[in-house]
């Protein structure tokens, strides 16, 4: 009876329920592989979007502006105030007022906490008061005899009980308590401009009788004994003209620049560095007809000058180099956000920003390199008041006229970092045009921070430039040959051989372009484009003297290994131009071939992009290789074996049915390469000087976005500016490989559309 039932078609219920628990379990594991792979795709999508998110919360800070909020206001009695300073820790205040007499205050409170006592001449008054560069703290009285006394403040720091710290305010005297004679005729100084630094002062003073004169005092301490000082004392006077009509002067830090205004809008520009060689460079007229110059201070550094004007402009002006290697004054850029005359400018200590104060009692808030206005707002009625800042710039202490006082905490923490300073050319100090440089450190705390993302951007590109120029033709050739011509037995060993060169680490291959590679392309510089151009010269002659061989030679070589016989051709190529690179360099080049570039003009350098585009290319290849072989060999045989029916030729068919068909996989192949070759990072960083250049030269080396990341994020503090430029370095490549993939996909998608149908 069973037999009959199996006979008729008919499963058991036994073999029924078994046949059953199968399919369901072949069911559930279907299910199973998709939820997995679909959860898997997208953790993966979910995953590059917090990248992202997490890249433009690092960044986002880097543009906001400034803010200014007011924390404590009092009054104190302050009445005449020439000055005031305030501690990095926003604690204790210093003012100085006309009659010499100083007080340091608790900043949050207004409470006394020392009044010293300067030991002032009881023979002669106060007639002038001048404050030197904010990083020494310096500062002079200026006296009715012509004499004068420098003094500088600092701050002692102990913790008494462990944890509370106490900050002790002192005056120090850096030429000694005893008043230094500014004006040999003893003539009253009405004004007064001073600096300190190491064991030179230099005294610049205005006299009741209209001389410009200058004091240099040079310090020398006895080595084996610390407290006997011997003071040498100069003096000279100015070559200026038109004195009575001098409205203020500043110097330079380092005393070897001197500015003086005039009452007509000049700026006289003099070399002070040498008292036997001073000399007036150049009086420039700095703003225009019926507008005034009402302040002026020297920007941190002491290099640029920031002059601010009836009109509420602001320009700087530094000194440039010119082609006679002569230093002119030149005007450099401007702010004009305010228009009330500019009463006060108030440079930051160790940055190229600056506040200012207006008349209307305006602040504003800006940056030079950055060309950045970060706040402009009313905070007070009028401009009488004297700021300062605290060396950390998130503190501001106003102190009015009448004693009252305000102190304000500071929101400004990246004001160096704008679209102009990142992406466009920016004139910086001591360079004598705007340039695109990348100088993130320096050992100088008045260092203009140089973050330019254009040359590194500009590197990224001409890495992938050379990469791809040596990959994209070696690779599809290759693929092209493999998967069409190539005989399967071979092809069996020529694929795998090229897709295990991917597994090379790069920084293997970056280490040996560095140590090897590039001292034997600097030694053999003409072999090796020797061996680029006789290379495919060579190739194509043995395949036409192939070509030309008896039928019965040619039939030894079985179809689809006739590759084999350009192996030897390629490598006896190789030795025989290494072994011709000095015979030729001697002939053509002087026997120095990079000397001879240098000599044309054409730099030279070790690691250069040839270097890089040779090692990367390699690196590349196998990528490209793999998906283009793949793309190539998967198109199916019917298309070819139709068009050959059809009376097309081998080349015929692949150029107008197998490539256009795997046209889409051969782009993604090329595109995948390109990412690759743009986020490469260990070749470039071992491969090139570093040297974040703007030059195409294939003989120059460049910095490259990620080697430059590589390199200076350990380095960098956590949440500086230079912290978060180098995250937007990263969000700038992210960003672009995001665009390059999507304009991939768009274009594949074009292609298999168009090209499906055949």
């Amino acid at each position: 009876m069973a037999e009959n039932t199996i006979e008729k078609g008919v499963i058991p219920a036994a073999d029924s329920s078994v046949a059953i628990r199968r399919r369901r379990w072949r069911e559930m594991k279907d299910k199973m592989a998709r939820f997995f792979v679909t959860g898997g795709g997208l953790m993966v999508i979910v995953a590059i979007v917090l990248i992202f998110f997490y890249l433009l919360y690092v960044v986002l800070p880097l543009f906001g502006g400034a803010d200014i909020r007011a924390k404590k206001q009092y009054e104190m009695a302050a009445e005449d105030v020439v000055h005031v300073m305030l501690d990095e820790y926003n604690e204790v205040g210093l003012s100085l007022d006309h009659d010499a007499q100083l007080r340091f205050f608790n900043a949050q409170t207004g409470d006394v906490i020392a009044t010293p006592e300067l030991p002032l001449p009881t023979d002669a008054g106060v007639s002038s008061f001048a404050a030197g560069s904010l990083s020494e703290g310096v500062f002079a009285y200026g006296f009715d005899d012509g004499r004068a006394l420098m003094f500088n403040e600092s701050y002692r720091i102990s913790y008494p009980e462990g944890t509370t710290r106490l900050i002790t305010p002192e005056i120090e005297y850096p030429l000694g308590q005893d008043l230094v004679v500014v004006d040999a005729q003893g003539q009253s100084l009405t004004q007064l401009a001073t600096q300190f630094d190491d064991d030179m002062a230099t005294f610049v003073a205005l006299t009741v009788d209209n001389r410009l004169v200058l004091t240099r005092v040079e310090k020398k301490v006895n080595f084996l004994d610390d407290t006997q000082v011997e003071l040498t004392v100069s003096h000279r006077d100015l070559p200026v003209s038109n004195v009575k009509n001098i409205t203020s002067f500043r110097m330079d830090k380092d005393q070897r620049d001197l500015f003086v205004a005039y009452n007509n809008g000049d700026i006289s520009f003099l070399n002070i560095q040498r008292l036997n060689a001073i000399n007036l460079i150049q009086t420039v007229s700095a703003v225009p007809e019926g507008v005034d110059i009402t302040s002026m201070e020297l920007l941190a550094g002491g290099i640029s000058l920031l002059v601010g004007r009836s009109d509420g402009q602001i320009d700087q002006w530094f000194p440039v180099r010119d082609e006679s290697n002569n230093y002119t004054l030149q005007l450099i850029r401007s702010f004009d956000k305010q228009t009330a005359p500019i009463r006060r400018i108030l440079p930051e200590q160790s940055r190229k920003g600056f506040m200012t104060l207006d008349d209307n009692g305006e602040v504003g808030v800006y940056h030079t390199t950055a060309h950045r206005t970060l706040m402009v707002e009313d905070l007070f009625e009028n401009g009488e008041a004297h700021m300062a800042l605290s060396p950390r710039k998130n503190g501001l202490l106003v102190v009015g006229n009448g004693g009252n006082t305000q102190f304000f905490e500071v929101d400004n923490k990246h004001p160096e970092i704008s679209w102009h300073s990142l992406w466009e050319k920016v004139w910086y100090e001591n360079r004598s045009g705007p340039e695109y440089i990348w100088q993130s450190t320096s050992a100088d705390n008045n260092f203009e921070p140089k973050l330019s993302l254009s040359p590194l951007t500009f590197g990224t590109i001409k890495a992938a430039f050379y990469a791809m120029l040596v990959a994209v033709p070696l690779a599809i050739m290759g693929a092209i040959f493999t998967a069409y011509f190539m005989s399967p037995k071979m092809r069996g060993i020529v694929k795998p051989t090229i897709e295990i060169m991917e597994a090379l680490p790069t920084v293997i291959l970056g280490f040996l372009a560095g140590l090897w590679l590039a001292p034997l392309v600097e030694g053999n510089l003409p072999g090796v484009f020797a061996i680029f151009i006789m290379t495919p010269i060579m190739i194509i002659l043995v395949a036409w003297l192939w070509s030309r061989l008896p039928q019965s030679i040619r039939t030894r070589i079985p179809d689809g290994w006739e590759a084999a016989v350009l192996i030897p051709v390629v490598v006896l190529v190789g030795f025989v131009s290494m072994q011709m690179s000095v015979p030729l360099e001697g002939l053509l080049f002087d026997g120095d071939m990079p000397a001879w570039l240098e000599s044309v003009g054409i730099g030279y350098d070790q690691r250069n992009s040839l270097v890089v585009g040779m090692v990367m290319g390699f690196a590349v290849i196998p990528t490209i290789f793999s998906i283009t072989e793949d793309a190539i060999f998967s198109v199916p045989k019917q298309l070819t074996i139709g068009s050959l029916a059809l009376g097309a030729t081998q080349w015929q068919t692949l150029v107008k049915v197998v490539l256009l068909t795997a046209s889409p996989g051969i782009f993604s192949a090329v595109m995948i390469g390109l990412g690759r070759a743009v986020g490469e990072t260990m070749i470039v960083l071992m491969a090139t000087g570093n040297t974040p250049i703007m030059d195409f030269n294939i003989f120059e080396g460049f910095r490259a976005l990620s080697a430059n990341i590589a390199v200076e994020m350990p380095e960098s503090e956590v949440n500086s500016s230079h912290y978060r430029v180098l995250f937007l370095a990263a969000l700038v490549l992210f960003m672009a490989t995001f665009i390059f993939n999507t304009i991939a996909e768009l274009v594949r998608q074009r292609l298999r559309n168009k090209y499906s149908s055949l």
